[in-house]
């Protein structure tokens, strides 16, 4: 197990294999899993070192040997490996970040990259991996699996769009973080009579600022899934608030559909009512996790484990109708995701 299926001289197009499904392998062939490796990649999310520490502790107690990647698939494939013990892992809980630092790896998104980085797997003897982030850093241990490198993938990232989950490691943190800012700053806005346009994080998803949006009264949220008519869904709601003696107002716009200073600037220029631009950018990753993520994280890492003492390779670690449970890493990765018609209407309503 964890030998490589391919050589520098015999290595075909990854994306055109296709990762081992060990739910129909006969378990008695499959060696035991004796040392494992875990990696975060990606942009960080609270949460992650709650994830590493249960990935670690559980691991240890399974009678595993555990290792630690730094700086993810770029610490890979240089191999930047060190093993961990339950004192490596002390006093993470409640820290933000990961302590073991991420990074973009234009190496690791080659099929030569993931190669070195299935090398390095094998120097250290890992039988399998433990990758936590987002869709990108799944995708990358996919790569892995097509090429033999038992992967298993716990979710960590705040913008919760991972298909094949319902939620993500850092989402509940980043939403807590973004709406404290927000409240403070309707204070200032009501004290101005102001427009306060705030820009989130959410590139292709959404969820964010809808949450936000719903949790803090907003006027407006703009988001990707969502087109929308400026006049009709930004200016006539201010304007209608105004014409009803509103002193304030709140604009919430996910980081994929515009730019806060562009908005705020229309804004101004068409009622001259004063708005704002505030970008809250990586503020919303950073911080102490909330008791979900904590939570959440834990029995996430937990569960990669049992997913390994049970020689069920391949998998993503997912919470699906209230459960924490995993699926096939094909399967996840083919999954879509998106914010439902009820949900819209439902913050609709509330406007």
């Amino acid at each position: 197990m964890g030998r490589l299926l391919y050589d520098e001289s015999n290595l075909p197009e990854i994306n055109s294999l296709k990762a081992l499904n060990y739910d129909e392998v006969d378990k008695s062939t499959v060696q035991p899993v004796k040392r494992v490796g875990v990696l975060t990649s990606g942009g960080d999310a609270p949460g992650m070192n709650a994830a590493i520490r249960a990935v670690v502790r559980a691991g240890i107690n399974a009678g595993f040997e555990m290792y630690g990647v730094t700086r993810g698939y770029h610490g890979l494939w240089k191999g930047e490996i060190k093993q961990l013990d339950g004192r490596s892992v002390s006093e993470t809980l409640q820290r933000g970040g990961t302590f073991l630092m991420t990074a973009r790896s234009q190496t690791f998104m080659t099929d030569q990259g993931v190669l070195k980085g299935a090398r390095m797997m094998e120097a250290y003897e890992l039988d399998a991996l433990i990758v936590i982030g987002g869709d990108g850093s799944y995708k990358g241990a996919r790569a892995l699996a097509r090429i033999g490198m038992p992967v298993i993938g716990v979710p960590g990232t705040i913008d919760n769009d991972i298909a094949s989950t319902e939620y993500t490691i850092g989402y509940d943190t980043a939403m807590n973080t973004a709406m404290q800012c927000i409240d403070k700053l309707r204070d200032t806005a009501s004290s101005h009579e102001r427009c306060s346009v705030i820009e989130v994080m959410g590139r292709h998803a959404g969820w964010i600022a809808l949450n936000v949006g719903i949790a803090t009264g907003a006027e407006s949220i703009l988001i990707p899934e969502v087109p929308y008519d400026f006049n009709r869904d930004v200016l006539r709601v201010i304007l209608d608030g105004r014409n009803t003696g509103k002193k304030h107002y709140i604009v919430i716009v996910a980081e994929g559909v515009g730019h806060a200073e562009e908005i705020a600037k229309q804004i101004e220029e068409a009622t001259g009512i004063e708005a704002r631009p505030t970008i809250l950018g990586h503020l919303q990753r950073g911080g102490s996790p909330t008791l979900r993520d904590r939570t959440m994280a834990s029995l996430m890492g937990i569960k990669a484990i049992d997913c390994l003492m049970e020689k069920r390779f391949n998998r993503l670690v997912v919470r699906q109708h209230g459960e924490i449970t995993d699926v096939d890493i094909e399967e996840g990765l083919a999954m879509t995701k998106t914010i439902t018609p009820e949900i819209i209407e439902n913050a609709k309503r509330l406007g």
